[in-house]
């Protein structure tokens, strides 16, 4: 079988390589030279919306699925004329806007922060007086890592925010104290099959993903699984989906979904019986659903800027490396690993050995 992916980032290659036992061949559209996902499968360079890149594309695949939110949508769409695709256009077009995404949980019962629509500066103001400060202006489309957002802790902060964001549509959304941050991560099959990964815990700094625990038993997973299988039927999502919660109070309030694998769900790979890659390339292709079991205690931890030394990790008893074969650079996920353990106190003394190695 094979399966056309669009986009050539470290998602793309984590399908690719967790397709290819399942006898699945993996190809990538992506305008970049030399994307990462190239080493394992073929590359197609070309834009997303170039009428012969999309041909040969799609030509001879059993399905075709994205790697991140920001393809544009009428490519998605121009592509499920032509062959079977999921997730469909409408999880794609509902992630890329903040708006409309709220809009839904909201009419979903899905508890989230206050927040406004702003478009102009005397809307920020407005919007400001009636969701109250501190709060966090975030940029309806292209959003992700901690980039396009603002935190606002006063009346004189406004213009500068405003100008920060560029002047483009945004939501003021309250500023949400909370005590942890979560993510459940599932995968629904064309069949309406659903299953649900453990609840992890995340840690981030500067708005990027640090690290990632998988939670066994916690209160809020039937809260959490829920809360998402309804956001997955109401969009008709097929493959998997991550929600990202705050948890204020002991409660949950909904932040945002993903419609892919999630960084959030690499612990997967090494910590579950079945991966999500290996899961949202079940569920595209039509495959029955894999395990999501938790295997054993573990802890995922990217690697920012630049990967440690391959010899320097690999003396960490239970630890398992994922290079992404990208070139170093501030602020760029180049890699993780994962941590893994018969027991949790086992896990935090192999966890210290990392520490010296990556700023978790």
């Amino acid at each position: 079988m094979k399966l056309a992916i669009f986009g050539g980032g470290q998602l793309g290659r984590m399908l690719a390589l967790a397709a290819l036992p399942l006898d699945v061949r993996c190809q990538f559209l992506d305008p970049a030279t030399e994307p990462c996902a190239a080493a394992a499968g073929r590359h197609i360079r070309g834009d997303y919306q170039d009428p012969a890149a999309l041909e040969t594309f799609v030509r001879d695949v059993d399905s075709v699925t994205y790697e991140f939110e920001n393809v544009p949508v009428s490519a998605v769409e121009h592509a499920a004329r032509l062959v079977p695709s999921a997730p469909g256009a409408t999880s794609l077009a509902c992630a890329q806007d903040r708006a409309h995404e709220k809009q839904l949980f909201e009419d979903l019962d899905i508890a989230v922060a206050p927040w406004v629509e702003v478009d102009s500066i005397g809307a920020l103001r407005q919007a400001a007086a009636t969701v109250g400060l501190p709060a966090v202006l975030k940029t309806r489309r292209f959003g992700y890592d901690g980039k396009g957002q603002v935190v606002i802790r006063s009346q004189d902060e406004l213009a500068a925010a405003w100008s920060a964001v560029g002047e483009q549509p945004c939501v003021l959304e309250a500023f949400v104290p909370f005590e942890r941050e979560v993510s459940m991560i599932a995968v629904r099959s064309r069949g309406d099959e659903i299953r649900c990964y453990p609840l992890t815990e995340n840690v981030h700094h500067d708005g990027i993903l640090r690290r990632s625990t998988p939670l066994e038993g916690d209160a809020l997973q039937a809260t959490a699984e829920a809360a998402l299988a309804r956001v997955m039927r109401a969009l008709d999502h097929v493959g998997v989906m991550a929600f990202e919660f705050f948890v204020a109070d002991g409660r949950l309030l909904a932040n945002e979904i993903a419609p892919r694998v999630h960084n959030s769900g690499h612990w997967t790979i090494d910590g579950a019986q079945c991966s999500q890659f290996e899961n949202h390339v079940r569920a595209v292709l039509g495959l029955p659903l894999g395990d999501t079991t938790l295997i054993q205690p573990c802890v995922m931890v990217n690697a920012i800027g630049e990967m440690p030394r391959t010899v320097d990790l690999a003396a960490i008893p239970g630890l398992r490396i994922h290079a992404y074969g990208k070139s170093a650079r501030p602020g760029r996920k180049v890699g993780h690993v994962t941590v893994l353990a018969r027991t949790a106190p086992e896990l935090r003394r192999r966890f210290a050995m990392l520490s010296p190695l990556i700023d978790a």
